[in-house]
């Protein structure tokens, strides 16, 4: 675990590590090869959870503004961006998302999330905007290049599904132009998402359905946004604060 440590892994991989070794060493026991467990005395990794990365309202709105017309296929660029931060999907989710799974009259869309496991999520009037842009001026360019069919939504320049490695690039490439730190991935956007709507007044549970989350816990790691809030309507409303 102190290798793994010092060798920089993020806290959720080490606690995979250590739920392998608690697990086979559980089987050795239940088969009789051995009789103590020593991994029941590796601590567990909650004291170094780390918080996710947030970009403020203002870094989002620099950063989805990046994106400027004189870009190669900026209609795809702003639309796949705003998904990214309207939804809070998953760079997979997103890259994986098809043009029948959009509902853009009753402003929703089909996520596939992990396990195949399927959710409705809510989208914005700006993503929605964004798409039809999309839609209408850019995305049947790129289709026309493959000559297979191609149902997701966002397409590569050679006409195929763009990949996460394209998408993170893309994310790369416009948070440098918007001056914002080399730290900021498609997981950010996911992160600054699920913050602004705590931050904003919106339920735990809520929010744990559209991120996808089958735990609560693991939505939890955003709550530390309700401090400052909390403490706020503390101050404005106590009338000893």
């Amino acid at each position: 675990v102190a290798t793994l440590h010092g060798e920089g892994l993020a806290p959720a991989s080490i606690s995979r590590a250590i739920v392998a070794i608690r697990t086979f060493f559980k089987y050795l026991q239940l088969e009789g090869i051995t009789v103590d467990n020593p991994a029941e005395l590796l601590a567990t990794q909650k004291a170094w959870q780390r918080m996710p990365g947030v970009l403020s309202p203002n870094e989002v709105e620099a950063f989805l503004s990046a994106v400027k017309k004189s870009d190669s296929f900026w209609q795809r660029d702003r639309a796949l961006l705003e998904v990214l931060y309207a939804t809070g999907c998953r760079a997979s989710e997103v890259c994986t998302l098809r043009v029948r799974d959009l509902t853009l009259e009753e402003r929703t869309l089909r996520c596939h999330g992990k396990g195949d496991k399927q959710r409705m999520v809510p989208i914005g009037g700006r993503a929605i905007q964004a798409i039809q842009l999309y839609l209408e001026e850019s995305r049947h360019i790129l289709a026309d290049r493959n000559p297979g069919q191609v149902d997701e939504l966002f397409l590569s320049r050679s006409g195929k599904a763009l990949d996460r490695i394209q998408l993170w690039r893309l994310v790369k490439r416009y948070a440098k132009r918007a001056g914002i730190a080399d730290e900021i991935s498609p997981h950010s956007l996911r992160h600054s998402f699920a913050t602004h709507l705590l931050a904003g007044g919106a339920d735990l549970r809520q929010v744990q359905e559209m991120l996808g989350h089958a735990s609560i816990q693991t939505t939890q790691i955003y709550t530390h946004v309700e401090h400052s809030r909390l403490q706020r309507v503390h101050r404005d409303f106590h009338p000893r604060a």
